[in-house]
């Protein structure tokens, strides 16, 4: 059994779960969404979060349009699609059942 293996699968999942939620909110540009986990004390570089972005917009959960910067080259801004937003409830009812089955095994006195 490889569990380096096993831990990269679902820290993937918990990414796109988190990158959904957090787009969910309002649209947002990559150093944003960094800036966000990195608060959660999730520790991402552009390399992990650009496959996942490209992954989540191939299977039509996010959008992104461009805009000029000030600063430097155009950016890409993510929003949420409607097939994201039903996506997104499906991995919350499900972390929902995970983690009240976790407490209520791991909990027991």
């Amino acid at each position: 059994m490889n569990t380096e293996n096993t831990k990269a699968q679902m820290r993937k999942g918990i990414l796109e779960f988190c990158i959904l939620s957090l787009i969910n909110h309002r649209e947002m540009y990559v150093s944003d969404l960094i800036d966000e986990l990195k608060k959660g004390k999730l520790d991402v570089v552009e390399g992990t979060l650009y496959p996942l972005l490209t992954r989540l917009k191939n299977g039509e959960f996010l959008s992104y349009r461009w805009e000029e910067s000030t600063g430097g080259p155009p950016r890409k801004y993510y929003q949420i699609t409607e097939k994201g937003k039903m996506f997104l409830s499906e991995l919350q009812n499900t972390w929902k059942e995970l983690t009240d089955s976790v407490n209520q095994i791991t909990q027991k006195n």
